[in-house]
């Protein structure tokens, strides 16, 4: 591979590739076989529930990851870890400068902090542009109110709150800096019992927390190995601007806590139900993306929770 050329080449159309991609491996990961050669590929973020999966998937097809952590060095040793603030642009910078990659994944974020999520983004962004390598920045249906009955990828950012507005101009700054990006806007990321919702799950079956599941707060989870799979099938191919990479299934937390209470075999009836409406908690609370015109583009299949939380026979 040579740096100084255009070095990503374009993915082939799904009509091209044959059947769609089924859901992942035994063991939980899937081969990132959408480039036709190996590339160097830079994760930020990568010692997240998604980044992993990006990593895991990437090595698995033989490119070389480079991935970054903020606090504690990963357990893991598949891939080049470094650690990185990316707050800091000056560190961003050096690093990909360092990395040389073909291309970028941004899966950081912090709820709290603007300035890793919105000022981070920047970053990101600014230093794919310098070093020209293909940028796909990682978004959430955190910027929208939830106020219309769904979201495709033309629907404008409308952010309720600091994080979706952060998020929001995260977005704005990739589209300034590198319009050749993609920015994939997903929804609630779910794993195999790793995530932050299936941790919940298991702490209010088992009566250690205190809370509820919502029944009128809605979102389209997505499985981290699809995610993974169709964020690195994005940044293999020639696609720019928005997409929206979310689950197929609109469901509520509620209906999402009973179906992973039944694979992982816990006790549902112990799941508590309420409403978001009244409870004064800030943020939307129903909002459906619509990734139809991205799925028709991608080769790897967006499976609903319904589909990939349904207990698979032994």
């Amino acid at each position: 591979m040579t740096h100084g050329q255009t070095r990503l080449p374009r993915a082939s159309h799904p009509a091209d590739a044959g059947s769609r991609q089924q859901g992942p491996g035994r063991d939980g990961f899937r081969p990132a076989s959408h480039y036709p050669a190996l590339v160097d590929l830079l994760v930020i973020g990568g010692s997240g529930l998604l980044g992993r999966r990006i990593t895991r998937q990437a090595q698995l097809a033989g490119h070389n990851v480079t991935a970054t952590f903020h606090a504690s060095v990963p357990p893991a040793a598949d891939a080049d870890w470094r650690r990185l603030d990316i707050r800091r642009r000056d560190e961003v910078t050096a690093l990909a400068r360092s990395a040389r990659p073909d291309a970028v994944i941004n899966a950081a974020y912090r709820q709290s902090d603007w300035e890793t999520t919105a000022d981070g983004g920047m970053h990101v962004a600014l230093a794919a542009a310098a070093a020209g390598a293909r940028l796909v920045h990682v978004s959430s249906d955190a910027v929208f109110s939830g106020t219309a009955p769904g979201y495709d990828e033309t629907s404008q950012p409308d952010p309720v709150t600091p994080y979706g507005a952060a998020k929001a101009a995260a977005e704005t700054a990739v589209k300034g800096i590198t319009p050749a990006a993609v920015i994939a806007r997903t929804s609630l990321i779910i794993g195999d019992g790793d995530s932050q919702h299936e941790k919940l799950v298991h702490a209010l079956a088992s009566g250690t927390t205190a809370g509820a599941l919502f029944t009128d707060e809605v979102r389209c989870p997505v499985h981290a190995t699809d995610l993974a799979s169709a964020l690195l099938e994005l940044a293999a191919s020639g696609h720019a601007g928005v997409c929206h990479v979310a689950g197929a299934d609109a469901i509520s937390r509620y209906q999402l806590g009973l179906l992973i209470a039944g694979r992982d075999g816990l006790d549902r009836s112990k799941l508590p139900a309420g409403l978001r409406a009244g409870s004064g908690l800030p943020g939307a609370i129903d909002v459906r993306l619509d990734s139809t015109r991205t799925q028709a583009q991608l080769t790897t299949r967006l499976r609903g929770a319904r589909e990939f939380l349904t207990p698979t026979p032994i």
